[in-house]
């Protein structure tokens, strides 16, 4: 019996801050909601996290115009500050996220299980816009 392979797709970005104030933007609710869109139509009204292994983390996607909107959601497997955070999303996908200290910069990389309903391509890309997101409003803010 052949075992399913899971396809990973890895994003990342290099921020122009230390990483103490990259690790609070990534993981306090208060500024996950101002960055965790991959475009200018959606928003994040809401996010909640126990950023802990074991603990629980959700944020609220929806588009602008109320035409659609969904949770996204999982469990913490591994949580080392300033380090790593790796979660299993509620549909069994993983993801991990290293942190690294470059001088006053920080890098981020992201690896993700994908999922079969969309494109890798597409999936890559809507990550990355996130991931650049967040880039642009950790380093105005």
């Amino acid at each position: 019996m052949e075992e399913n392979q899971t396809t990973k797709v890895t994003v990342q970005t290099v921020v122009q801050a230390p990483i103490e104030k990259v690790w609070r933007y990534w993981t306090e609710p208060e500024h996950i909601t101002k960055w965790n869109q991959a475009s200018e139509d959606w928003h994040a009204p809401r996010a909640e996290n126990n950023l802990r292994p074991g603990g629980t983390f959700m944020t609220r996607m929806e588009a602008k115009d109320g035409s659609m909107g969904f949770d996204f959601g999982g469990v913490y497997d591994v949580v080392n500050q300033h380090e790593v955070i790796s979660y299993t999303i509620e549909d069994g996908r993983r993801v991990e996220i290293t942190f690294a200290r470059q001088g006053d910069e920080t890098k981020i990389i992201q690896t993700f299980d994908v999922e079969n309903a969309n494109p890798v391509e597409l999936q890559q890309a809507g990550w990355q816009a996130i991931m650049d997101n967040f880039k642009s409003y950790t380093e105005k803010n």
